[in-house]
């Protein structure tokens, strides 16, 4: 075998291993739409589960095909400043299907960070027309310029990831669209301040982080397109920065929500994590673990204060924080690269030329994306409409957009009440002389004995030791409810992503037991020990008269209802 044929063999093996990391890159970045959808349906309410859900599975289908026929030629189909060209239903151009597919995926990220933002009042169908004006146009002009050999990638523009090209264009996206739409209803009160609305569970928010976080290195590190030639050193030096400025920014927002709010905030910690990974994108490759270090102590501030000023000063409703993570901090990340860059960077003394360009392309996408999103915003809001009914808010996504009575089934969670309602419209009542006649119940069974209903208001916390105190004293049967309500005292304070959450309504255990034998003031007394703690939130305890009692099986009533069988 002659030199030539080795050396041609040798290269068929480099673009193997080259192409085979780039597509493990793109599957990688795919499997972020799972993690968005996650965390979007985390930080929402249950009753619109599935419609996250199903905008995330949409995003991506009806993004990939329209990419495909038109969004993929405008971003590489040529070399001209502002927009490549038209190359309908490509093959991916000179990088062939590899290219095509891992460029799928970088688009459907940007579409999909618009929808937490815009979460749990948008209807479907808008939803989806806008999403795939984005995939086919808006993402890939302003991609062009960035990754196509547009105008600023011509001024010497770097933008490694996607901090600008991809996220950056969600997030302003994102915040173009949540004005538009208006807050949820009961977001604020009547002077403007903002009311929190915990997400449903923050288990599944955490996991979509995680599964993010996990992605991300395919995001960042394949995008190197190849491990042979030394690329490989390359891709370990993305990993370490990306990793490198998650981890930190997520300590910083710990430590700045403990200072803040008095204790560790999960929701904003965990975005602190996205936000880290979102400003490091554009420059993983250029900065030293030190300068990732940096970014993501930036980061942590930017995300916590950007979320803030959204909610509290801006007046925008954002439920997942998706300007503050992908907005801001990808304008940020990109901005930083020009100061950070260890070859290019202000900092190491190679002069402003570098950041200047940096902070024009920014400067220029906001432009772009903000200016065509509300064009696009615009005529879908007055056209077929942009928002739900509030009806259908008030109900939720799930049932009334996609007749889906809830996306959890037998697993259905404990609803999350946020203490507002609309004014029932056209309610009828009944008149006052129809109504059933209230009626004084005795205090005794039908055998003489005594019977009284004893209803304990508690923590959840003190169920277990309660009923083995009950048990202890004799009392033979329990009925146990978890339940939402309020008391006099109101709560303490808690926060929620740096708004205070309403306390009027809170998670309790309703016990209930109707005693005989054993004596009620035993049973009060008994309670009150256990449950006393001296704070606010002890609970309370009800005292009814019980007219009788019939155990269905034996047919015993009154007292002998209410023993244990020997």
């Amino acid at each position: 075998m002659d030199t030539t044929n080795i050396m041609a063999i040798l290269a068929d093996h480099a673009s193997a291993i080259d192409t085979s990391w780039t597509l493990l890159g793109a599957a990688l970045v795919f499997f972020m739409q799972t993690g968005f959808a996650m965390v979007e349906t985390g930080f929402t309410r249950s009753k619109n589960a599935g419609n996250i859900i199903m905008k995330n599975l949409m995003d991506f289908s009806l993004g990939t095909p329209i990419y495909w026929l038109i969004g993929f030629g405008i971003m590489f189909g040529g070399t001209g400043a502002l927009i490549g060209g038209f190359d309908f239903m490509t093959n991916g151009g000179e990088g062939g299907f590899t290219t095509l597919i891992f460029q799928t995926v970088f688009c459907a990220t940007a579409a999909t960070i618009v929808s937490g933002a815009m979460a749990e009042r948008t209807k479907f169908s808008s939803y989806c027309i806008y999403s795939m004006v984005i995939s086919a146009v808006i993402y890939p002009i302003s991609g062009h310029w960035v990754w196509g050999g547009g105008w600023l990638a011509q001024l010497g523009f770097h933008d490694f990831a996607g901090s600008t090209a991809v996220h950056m264009v969600g997030g302003v996206a994102a915040l173009v669209g949540a004005a538009f739409l208006g807050p949820r209803i009961g977001k604020y009160d009547k002077n403007g301040k903002p009311k929190a609305i915990p997400g449903h569970s923050l288990t599944l928010g955490a996991l979509g982080v995680f599964i993010l976080w996990f992605c991300w290195f395919g995001f960042n590190g394949a995008s190197t397109v190849a491990m042979t030639n030394g690329a490989y050193e390359s891709a370990a030096s993305v990993y370490v920065t990306t990793n490198m400025a998650a981890a930190v920014a997520t300590v910083t927002v710990m430590c700045i929500t403990w200072i803040r709010y008095g204790k560790p905030d999960v929701s904003m910690t965990l975005n602190g994590s996205l936000a880290g990974l979102v400003a490091i994108t554009a420059g993983c490759d250029m900065v030293t673990p030190l300068g990732a270090a940096i970014i993501g102590i930036c980061a942590g501030f930017a995300v916590v204060f950007g979320i803030e000023f959204v909610e509290k000063v801006l007046k925008i409703d954002d439920p997942v924080g998706a300007v503050g993570v992908h907005g801001v901090n990808g304008a940020l990340g990109t901005l930083l690269t020009g100061l950070l860059a260890k070859d290019q960077g202000l900092f190491y003394g190679h002069g402003a030329h570098f950041f200047l360009v940096q902070l024009l392309g920014v400067v220029c996408v906001i432009a772009w994306v903000a200016v065509t999103m509300t064009i696009v915003f615009f005529i879908i809001k007055h056209t077929i409409g942009l928002r739900v009914s509030e009806e259908e808010e008030i109900r939720g996504l799930d049932v009334m957009e996609h007749g889906l009575t809830s996306a959890y089934a037998d697993f259905m969670p404990i609803p999350t009440v946020n203490g507002f309602y609309k004014e029932a419209k056209n309610e009828q009542t009944v008149p006052v002389e129809q109504a059933v006649p209230a009626t004084e119940v005795p205090s005794t069974g039908a055998d003489g004995h005594k019977l009284s209903k004893v209803v304990v208001i508690c923590r959840q916390s003190r169920l277990e030791v309660l009923r083995d105190a009950l048990e202890e004293i004799g009392v033979a049967g329990l009925t146990v409810t978890n339940v939402l309500g309020c008391g006099v005292e109101k709560g303490a304070t808690e926060y929620y992503r740096g708004v205070a959450v309403s306390t009027s309504l809170r998670p309790k255990t309703k016990v209930e037991m109707v005693v005989s034998k054993v004596p009620v003031e035993q049973v009060v007394d008994t309670c009150r020990k256990v449950l006393y703690t001296g704070h606010i939130g002890d609970g309370k305890i009800f005292i009814y008269d019980v007219q009788n009692v019939i155990k269905v099986r034996t047919g015993a009533v009154g007292y002998d209802a209410l023993q244990y069988e020997e």
